[in-house]
This record gives structure tokens, C-alpha cells and sequence, in this order.
């Protein structure tokens, strides 16, 4: 029994939830989103309060459940207030700015790397080792923080690279002489 599945979901002011079968248009201060629910999924919307149904208790049901549930609560929770990532780089001369929508990153490569936004991510700079990742859809935040990291993930010796600002990177002692 999933017990995040059977929590029921409350609207915030200021936000408008349209249900129309299995499609569910969010809209709020920030922005609008929608989805598609899987078909073995419904939604019944009882004033301010949205519950999520399963048909029946097979296995894929039961995971569709907790899942579909946090996905509608993370769509009103965008809509109202955006979801942030940041990212730190760290390493000698390697610094990121902003043109226009677009990053400049200079990561140690022979040329500056241009990172080009997605549509409805923003982002910040506040100082030029930081990126912040602004958006309402959390997957594509999220999504979008990992596409930067690869541009050059830290490395465990000297921990140069770009990281998450929570991600502890486990040092390596490297090369001791004989």
C-alpha cells in the first residue's frame, strides 16, 4: 500500500488545477505546466484537494501511484515557487558569466564553453564560480544542473571541476615518491 499515493494533494492560493481525463494543466504565478497521467491512474479533484486513484493493486499500479502523486505535487509546488540547483566550480582560472540567457563557462579547455538555456530554465550568476539553475519544472532543473556538470565533473585528486554546492567529493592522495 503506498502510503505517499494515498496522501492527498492541497492546491495553494493562487494556483489553478485543471483536470480534463488524464491530462492536468497547472497554472500559477510562475508559469504553467502539464502531463499526461498513465491511464491506470485517475485524479478526482474535491475543492481545494486533488486524490490520486489507482485501479487495482497490481505491482506497476502500486508504483505509478507514489510516483504520479509526487509528480502533480511537484508541478504545483513549481508553479508557486521555482525550484533552484546550484552549481560551484572550482579550480584555477575556471569561472563562469552570463551572455544574455546563455553561460560562458571557462573550464581549462582551449576555447570557452557556451551552454545555451533551455526553454523556462534562467540563469544566475552571483559571483563567477556559481551557477544558480532557476526553473518551474523540476525535472528540467535538475536535468539541466547535470548537463552542465559533464562539462567537466571534479576530480578526485586536486577537486577541480563543476560540483553540486551540497556534493562532497572524496579526496585521493595521489602519487607518494618511493
Amino acid at each position: 500500500m503506498s502510503r505517499i499515493g494515498n496522501k492527498p494533494i492541497t492546491v495553494p492560493d493562487g494556483v489553478e488545477v485543471k483536470i480534463d481525463g488524464h491530462h492536468i494543466t497547472v497554472k500559477g504565478p510562475k508559469g504553467t505546466l502539464e502531463r499526461e497521467i498513465h491511464k491506470n491512474i485517475s485524479l478526482e479533484m474535491d475543492g481545494n484537494t486533488i486524490k490520486v486513484i489507482r485501479k487495482n493493486d497490481e505491482a506497476q499500479n502500486k508504483s505509478l501511484h507514489g510516483l504520479t502523486r509526487t509528480l502533480i505535487n511537484n508541478m504545483l509546488i513549481g508553479v508557486k515557487d521555482e525550484f533552484t540547483r546550484e552549481l560551484q566550480i572550482n579550480g584555477v582560472g575556471y569561472r563562469v558569466s552570463k551572455q544574455g540567457k546563455d553561460l560562458n563557462l571557462v573550464l581549462g579547455y582551449s576555447h570557452p564553453v557556451i551552454f545555451e538555456a533551455p526553454e523556462g530554465i534562467t540563469f544566475d550568476v552571483p559571483n563567477p564560480n556559481t551557477i544558480i539553475v532557476k526553473g518551474i519544472d523540476k525535472e528540467l532543473v535538475g536535468q539541466t544542473a547535470a548537463v552542465i556538470r559533464t562539462k567537466r565533473p571534479p576530480e578526485v585528486y586536486r577537486g577541480k571541476g563543476i560540483k553540486y554546492a551540497e556534493e562532497v567529493i572524496r579526496r585521493k592522495e595521489g602519487k607518494t615518491g618511493k
